[in-house]
């Protein structure tokens, strides 16, 4: 979605805010459960940090097609949320760890950076078009720090590290068909080729999806296609390729605030099917009349939509140098054009402007059409070597990426007559251009690991450190926004961890890890988001935002049952406050400066436990305190007398201080139900804690039968889906449109209500 302002101003989107392989693999205790298990989740067993596991046959068990984040929110500390049954509408999508939002996060696929996932597209992909969601053989979680060797520069408080099924063995085709609530259609088809000289295998996938909005009108649609090769050398190793492609198209909810849902409920949306109301509305606002039907301006715009087609390619090597040496290595690409739109009433259209196909608009209307255009191009190289001497195992590696953005702000006339353009087709002919930009980005990592076993592998030590430079500058083509370069670098942040198996079953952990997040190049945020003027100013004292992390824990199984707690302590420096100015509509450059502190501390805690063999259940309860430290600084003014925004001792925004999550697996004779429940306490969206919304449970659930006898039916499956089981009206997504220091904002986004779907499909 995109953002407009008035023509005196600087339009402005406002965006929602490779794993190489470890130097040491820690190793896994005996017995550790593997992604055959039937568990519900693995409890990161083996491990010397908080992680936990989520496998394909977990995924399976959510509404098809969901994204893969749907599968982890029930895990400790994982804060998920969209306004769509699936959680695949990214300008909705929203994913915090222990209090840290996603833009301060790090996600890979198969090693290969994703960036931080942000709606902007500024350095990244969102994994729901990197993937269809069939396709993810697993997901791991590390809610507190990721492994050295992660490709990230965004991960201050954690990472989510997708990996790709890998072909099978034999020839087979899969597939699946789904239909459901709000004329949802989606099929996914696979083709695995099975083993080709016994050293080759590999698939190709296609899925297509549609479905209507399930308040206002419009659609979200995507196809996507994924293949993967894999080889296996010998001795000299193996390697594997693979590539994504995906043509996302999505009309927006509308944003709201509580005072919208307090007028008009939460099922206000935009008026794409009421274009005469719309010029109407903009008619009257323009001129300074009352709006028809009463209401704001801002209640109910005309449309609004997002378009993103993604490629991405990888190639990984791993090489077997000699006995206890090996050398991972992938190279990749990804490439994104993308759009976001907003049809909006603050500009006419201008007599004369262009039409899509170039000719005049004689009949202008008070609307136009705003984009935020995006181009992005990037590549990189990850690799680490690892080699065992006795006890130790030593590891090195490093990480290159050149990545460029071209993003732009642009207007486009409309008809008055009627809709001249649709928010699902990409734009041609501006009337007017407010930035156009090349934002490039270098990014150089490396880390050297050693990890210790000792006392036959009772106790693994492991301790090291990565380094980071990261270099974004700035040119800009048209406009006044800034431009130049800054630096984000660190090259000592060290990282140390201890697992000790106290008896076969229980083992303690404790870990301490130091990261920095990057700044961004773009102009719909980050440092370059503002006036030449600000940005000189503090270009020399701006600093990243930096963490440093400490946990402990402890592991315990018996029989069927496992647990784990961990408890846990953030000290967040450098903060980096971006305060929303105006609705999102208008666009205005959020007001970007390092403001302190925030410490947080908590605790987490998991239970899986398998009462018979096809009966299980999973639970989680999650407790976390995030508080600002600091207060900021700000022009004396009638609120602020003494120039301070007393934020010190308040609560992070959407940081919920309580999560407590659960489901029960029945699985067995081909019968298999699902039911999961999650509470979540309220959440802010005030720096200064004056608004927030409340909190609520929602429940999902599952059922279907398998045919595994012979016959002509074997292997296929129908299964009935219910998201939000119990009907429950919240608003889900805040932060839509940023954050703002106090008092009401149209930042927020309603949750789809119950919904049903029926699959049928064989081989997922």
């Amino acid at each position: 979605m995109g953002a407009l302002l008035a023509p005196h101003t600087a339009f402005a989107e406002t965006p929602p805010a490779p794993e190489s392989a470890p130097a040491a693999p820690e190793a896994p205790a005996s017995g550790d459960a593997g992604t055959e298990s039937p568990d519900i989740v693995v409890l990161g067993f083996g491990k010397s940090r908080q992680v936990q596991t989520v496998d394909a046959l977990d995924i399976a068990r959510i509404v098809p097609g969901a994204s893969p984040l749907k599968a982890i929110e029930k895990l400790p500390g994982v804060n998920f949320q969209s306004a769509d049954a699936f959680g695949n509408y990214e300008w909705a999508v929203r994913i915090s760890l222990r209090g840290f939002n996603q833009n301060q996060l790090g996600f890979t696929l198969d090693g290969i950076p994703l960036g931080d996932m942000s709606y902007g597209t500024t350095n990244g992909l969102h994994i729901s078009r990197a993937i269809i969601s069939e396709n993810v053989g697993s997901t791991d979680v590390a809610q507190g720090a990721g492994a050295l060797g992660t490709a990230s520069t965004s991960n201050l408080g954690g990472t989510i590290q997708f990996h790709s099924d890998d072909p099978k063995d034999t020839m087979n085709v899969t597939g699946s068909g789904t239909y459901g609530s709000n004329n949802t259609w989606r099929g996914v088809a696979r083709l695995d080729s099975g083993l080709i000289g016994d050293t080759v295998k590999g698939y190709v996938s296609y899925a297509y999806y549609k479905t209507d909005k399930w308040k206002g009108y419009g659609q979200q649609k995507q196809q996507q296609v994924n293949a993967k090769v894999t080889a296996d050398l010998g001795t000299l190793g193996d390697i594997s390729a693979y590539f994504a492609y995906s043509d996302r198209k999505e009309n927006d909810y509308q944003d709201l605030s509580l005072d919208m849902i307090k007028r008009r409920g939460l099922t206000l949306d935009n008026i794409s099917d009421n274009y005469p109301l719309a010029i109407a509305i903009a008619t009257a606002a323009q001129a300074g009349q009352p709006i028809p039907g009463g209401g704001t301006l801002d209640d109910s715009y005309y449309d609004a939509g997002g378009l993103r087609r993604d490629y991405l390619g990888g190639v990984t090597f791993n090489a077997k140098l000699a006995p206890g040496v090996t050398v991972k290595t992938t190279g990749y690409y990804h490439e994104n054009t993308g759009q976001g739109s907003w049809i909006t009433p603050y500009n006419p259209t201008p007599f004369g402007a262009p039409n899509a196909d170039g000719t005049p608009i004689t009949n202008p209307a008070p609307l136009s059409f705003r984009t935020t255009e995006y181009g992005l191009k990037r590549g990189g190289i990850i690799s680490a070597l690892s080699y065992e001497a006795g006890a130790n195992t030593f590891g090195f590696g490093g990480w290159y990426e050149s990545s460029t953005l071209n993003i732009a702000r642009r207007l486009y006339g409309m008809t008055l007559g009627s809709p001249n353009r649709a928010a699902l087709d990409y734009q041609s002919n501006p009337y007017a251009t407010a930035w156009d930009g090349n934002y490039d980005t270098d990014t150089l990592q490396y880390h050297v690991e050693d990890t210790l076993k000792l006392a036959d592998d009772a106790l693994v030590i492991s301790a090291g450190w990565k380094g980071v430079q990261v270099i974004n500058k700035a040119k800009l083509r048209v406009g006044t926004l800034a431009q130049g370069r800054i630096d984000a670098k660190d090259w000592f942040q060290p990282q140390a961890s201890v697992l000790f198996r106290a008896t076969a079953n229980v083992e303690l952990f404790a870990d301490y890890t130091e990261n920095m997040r990057a700044f961004t190049s773009s102009a719909a945020g980050g440092p370059f988001a503002t006036s030449q003027v600000l940005f000189d100013a503090v270009k020399n004292t701006l600093k990243p935002e930096k963490s440093k992390t400490v946990e402990g824990g402890l592991r315990f199984r018996t029989g069927g049952f496992q647990a784990s707690a961990v408890g846990y302590y953030v000290d967040f420096s450098n903060r980096l406050l971006s305060v929303a100015n105006g609705v999102g509509i208008l666009g205005n450059s959020p007001t970007l400066n390092n403001v302190g502190g925030v410490h947080t501390y908590g605790g987490e805690f998991s239970v899986n436990y398998r009462i018979v063999q096809p009966l299980s259940i999973f639970a989680s309860y999650s407790y976390n305190h995030s508080q600002y430290q600091d207060n900021v600084k700000t022009a004396v003014t009638a609120g602020t007398p003494d120039g301070l925004i007393h934020t010190a001792g308040k609560t992070a925004v959407d940081s919920p201080e309580h999560m407590l999550k659960g489901e029960i697996v029945y699985d067995q004779s081909g019968i298999t139900a699902r039911v999961g429940a999650d509470y979540m306490s309220k959440r802010y969206f005030t720096y200064l804690n004056d608004q927030s919304v409340p909190g609520r449970v929602t429940m999902d659930a599952s059922i279907g039968y398998r045919f595994d006898g012979d016959g002509p039916l074997h292997g296929f499956a129908i299964v009935g889906n219910v998201t939000n089981l119990t009907d429950k009206k919240y608003i889900a997504t805040i932060g839509s449109n940023g954050f703002t220091n106090s008092g009401d904002n149209q930042t927020l986004l309603a949750s789809a209500p119950r919904q049903f779907f029926v699959t049928v499909k064989k081989g997922f």
